[in-house]
């Protein structure tokens, strides 16, 4: 689209006559970014021969799409779900726990949250669930008195050594996130609700927290699709998982590689759903301190499509 300069002759330069000639319009010229075409067709042809190094591999691809939705498959894959879902939720409520402790002017509830965070999230989750699942070595029963006694082998299941074992370190991490969500709120907010009368819990629970939730939520999202993915170290303490039950068909199949592909695209899948299920999430909770909310995928899409119609007044 080019500029109409107007022929005004009020508009015209000082010293201009009648026959002086017209302003021309001025003709721009994109400027061409050659390294961005370059950069992109380098980045397209890397692509495409990583793909075609795998379609030429010694793999039997037939198998990924057969066993894709076998059976055990989509038991492992509930089962990672489950266990992801257990875990976070507790992770949860000892981050929200111990983040309150820490937070606390008690100073012995302060230090044991501290203990705590600094012990779970020091050590790795890998070993913790070896921990949990050798518990029996150490403690052949489990004895709480009168409310409840019995065997080691028999409490740590599979299960509860998989939730202990990544509900606990989540529960670490969660407190720390919880922490800086709480702090983020103005210490106006809780001076302004004690003068009501509010306790120090209702403060807490109706003031604090729903504003901090707009920190929290980014995070936990995140840290929630980690423990999709971290869930599969739990296939070494004999719970059937996804990546488990790839590994079961993959050994007994002699198809190790392809059952690793069916774990990989089944990841994906979840990550991606839940991936959509965080945006819209986070969307929801920053509506307090955004005066416009962002752009929905659908939205960017239909705005990207828009642009390539011209409208009236630029087609005059």
């Amino acid at each position: 689209m080019t500029d109409k300069i107007s022929k005004d002759p009020a508009a015209a330069p000082a010293g201009s006559g009648p026959s002086a000639s017209p302003y021309e319009a001025i003709k721009a010229i994109p400027v061409r970014h050659y390294g961005r075409w370059i950069s992109g067709v380098v980045v397209v042809v890397l692509l495409g021969w990583l793909l075609y190094a795998f379609s030429q591999g010694n793999i039997i691809w037939d198998t990924v799409w057969d066993k894709l939705f076998d059976t055990s498959i989509l038991d492992g894959l509930v089962n990672t779900v489950i266990i992801s879902v257990a875990s976070m939720a507790l992770g949860l409520v000892l981050g929200i726990v111990f983040a309150v402790m820490r937070l606390s002017k008690n100073p012995v509830t302060g230090a044991v949250a501290w203990l705590y965070i600094w012990f779970f999230r020091g050590t790795p989750v890998y070993v913790q669930l070896l921990v949990w699942f050798n518990l029996s070595l150490i403690f052949e029963y489990i004895n709480l008195g009168p409310i409840y006694k019995n065997e080691t082998v028999d409490v740590m299941t599979p299960f509860m050594v998989a939730l202990l074992g990544l509900g606990l370190n989540e529960g670490a991490y969660m407190a720390e996130i919880v922490r800086a969500g709480i702090q983020s709120v103005d210490e106006g907010q809780t001076e302004a609700a004690h003068a009501l009368g509010m306790s120090q819990t209702k403060t807490m629970g109706r003031i604090v927290l729903p504003q901090a939730m707009r920190v929290i939520v980014p995070p936990t999202g995140n840290e929630f699709i980690n423990m999709l993915k971290t869930s599969s170290l739990v296939s070494a303490v004999q719970y059937t998982e996804l990546l488990r039950a790839s590994s079961n068909i993959g050994s007994t199949a002699g198809a190790v590689m392809e059952m690793l592909f069916v774990a990989s695209i089944w990841y994906l899948a979840l990550t991606s759903v839940f991936s959509v299920g965080q945006y819209y999430l986070e969307r929801r909770f920053s509506r307090g301190s955004l005066r416009t909310l962002p752009p929905t995928p659908w939205q960017r899409v239909k705005k990207n499509l828009t642009t390539f119609k011209r409208s009236p007044e630029m087609s005059a």
